[in-house]
């Protein structure tokens, strides 16, 4: 439901009598929570915002949104958890288990198959058709989706895990989960890889011999079922899943001595590595050490992983460059008061000569590609003239009626053929138009209707163009043109003062482009290493902004104009961006 970008309709607080309904229906949608938790999750006094918006395929839907996060959606008047909420409460929904490399097609917009599931020792979740669940990957039991049933256990036993599970409604992520802070699954108890003991199963699989022949099928017949769930992650095998990057990027495999910390440390030395092999030449130094990092670093950070310097035992990428430049791999230099640059590399280190750069493996390449959204390709934007009621005197020889649009080179060609059609042109000076009545009343002022004869070519043609009305049509690749009343706004970039002297940098208009708020806002605090958020925007109904700590204009930039090609004179505020030396 949120693979693609949403619109949001209207962002409120929320009413006292409202947040006490809410708190009821919490409480009737889940049972399982008691009086405590649901005042925790739906709290009497902090602030508590209802956001309606519509999905990317029409679908209306009401967000509540606590502490900048998302915890519950309501659709058609059905209440559902968000992840942020499962994290804090994973029980909250049966939970059903699958491989960490269906993430990236779940997140996609796929739902769950049922190959794609993981058998855990005490056997599935007894759920019915139409019931709430929660989807795990092995090895962490912190939910990363919410679906629904689309059959009973039974049914599933039934089929012999084949068809469709689960129709996928929300996921770790998705486009809901960008709109709060980001943050990962945390990392929950484990559900075990043992098979069941079958001895033990109950209920109504122990009462239904041809059930628990299925389940014994699939449970121990270990080579068909992964088969199933080969084919469900790109075939690999489950050891060969887990130590695939782009997997423990997202949910690091438990069985790996490695810290977190030590993960990040190993990729953002290879993303360093990487970068000088394969980006870095000799006639790009000296190389400003943020540019290095937002140009060439992240952008060899493998698929599904992503680069958090903060998170690495360095915490600042100069502390890394430290370490490097001790390793003698490259040299940095302070060239101007604040600002470091890299000035040499050494090519020939052994470091960066052994280092080997992992191909992809083509089934997830497919998968990535079948998961990523299409490249931003940038609107033709044209200035364009309608005819309003007092020029259509001036412009009905020519077949044009109030309302018509022009472009300004039709509006010249109208101008000029109607003045040599009613033979306006000075005899004594060709430069010089005579003004006819029509003209007089269609771009004279009333003060000049009994002084101004005649005037020049350009000034006729420029008052011409005042007159009309300012409209503007914008065509997205592959859709129909679409036609504005006005003129287009720049995207505005600003900055703003903030609490304790920190300035921020602040983004709007983006809609207008085509460029969805939330992945503008994930791009920068990647490449800026800063806090970004998305909010609505002040007197704009309907458009939000991005705010990312720092003067972060260069990025910005770089971002909008040589990467997304939008043209400069659509954007305003670029010459904010920091003086070399300057501090931001």
């Amino acid at each position: 439901m949120f693979a693609k970008a949403f619109r949001v309709k209207s962002n409120t607080a929320i009413k006292g009598s409202d947040r006490r309904k809410l708190r009821a229906d919490v409480m009737a949608a889940f049972p399982t929570l008691g009086t405590d938790q649901v005042s925790v999750l739906v709290p009497g006094k902090e602030e508590l915002n209802i956001v309606k918006l519509y999905a990317h395929r029409g679908d209306a839907v009401t967000v509540y949104v606590s502490g900048g996060n998302p915890i519950l959606f309501e659709v058609e008047k059905n209440l559902y958890p968000t992840v942020y909420t499962l994290w804090s409460y994973p029980d909250l929904l049966p939970a059903f288990t699958t491989w960490p490399p269906v993430l990236e097609k779940l997140v996609g917009g796929a739902d769950l198959m049922l190959p794609g599931l993981v058998v855990p020792p005490a056997g599935l979740p007894q759920v019915q058709k139409g019931d709430l669940c929660a989807i795990a990957l092995l090895g962490n039991r912190a939910p990363v989706a919410v679906g629904v049933a689309a059959m009973s256990t039974a049914e599933m036993l039934t089929s012999g895990l084949k068809g469709r599970g689960f129709s996928v409604l929300h996921t770790y992520q998705d486009h809901l989960w960008r709109s709060g802070d980001k943050s990962s699954p945390p990392s929950l108890a484990p559900l075990a890889l043992d098979p069941p003991d079958l001895s033990e199963e109950k209920e109504s699989v122990q009462a239904d011999p041809a059930l628990q022949g299925d389940l014994r099928r699939l449970t121990l017949e270990g080579e068909e079922e992964n088969g199933e769930v080969q084919r469900m992650c790109g075939e690999k095998s489950l050891s060969e899943a887990s130590e695939d990057p782009s997997v423990r990027g997202l949910n690091p495999d438990p069985t790996d001595s490695k810290t977190l910390q030590e993960q990040m440390d190993e990729l953002v030395q290879r993303c360093f590595l990487h970068a000088l092999k394969c980006q870095v030449r000799k006639a790009d130094l000296p190389l400003l050490t943020s540019t290095f990092l937002g140009s060439h670093m992240l952008s060899c950070c493998p698929e599904g992983r992503q680069l958090d310097i903060k998170k690495s035992s360095y915490k600042k990428l100069s502390k890394f460059l430290q370490h490097m430049q001790q390793e003698q791999i490259i040299q940095v230099k302070e060239l101007s008061k604040g600002v470091e640059s890299i000035v040499a590399v050494d090519w020939k280190h052994p470091r960066i000569t052994s280092f080997v750069i992992a191909e992809p493996s083509p089934t997830s390449q497919t998968i990535q590609e079948g998961s990523r959204e299409q490249p931003y390709h940038p609107p033709d934007i044209k200035s364009l003239y309608c005819v309003p009621a007092s020029m259509t005197l001036l412009f009905q020889e020519s077949g044009h009626k109030k309302g018509s649009i022009l472009e300004g080179g039709e509006v010249r060609t109208i101008i000029i053929n109607y003045v040599k059609r009613n033979d306006l042109v000075d005899a004594d000076n060709k430069n010089l138009v005579k003004l006819d009545p029509i003209l007089c009343d269609c771009i004279l002022e009333k003060n000049e209707q009994h002084t101004v004869m005649k005037l020049p070519w350009d000034s006729l043609l420029t008052r011409c163009l005042e007159k009309l009305q300012p409209v503007y049509q914008v065509t997205f690749p592959g859709q129909e043109p679409i036609v504005k009343k006005g003129r287009i706004c720049p995207i505005d970039i600003t900055l703003a003062q903030r609490t304790s002297n920190k300035k921020v940098t602040v983004v709007r208009n983006l809609e207008a482009y085509g460029l969805d708020p939330c992945s503008v806002a994930a791009i920068l605090q990647q490449r800026c290493q800063a806090s970004a958020t998305v909010t609505p925007a002040p007197g704009a109904k309907d458009s939000l902004q991005v705010q990312i700590q720092g003067n972060q204009v260069h990025h910005l930039s770089r971002l909008l104009l040589e990467e997304y090609q939008l043209p400069r004179k659509h954007i305003q505020g670029l010459e904010k961006a920091p003086k070399p030396g300057k501090k931001k």
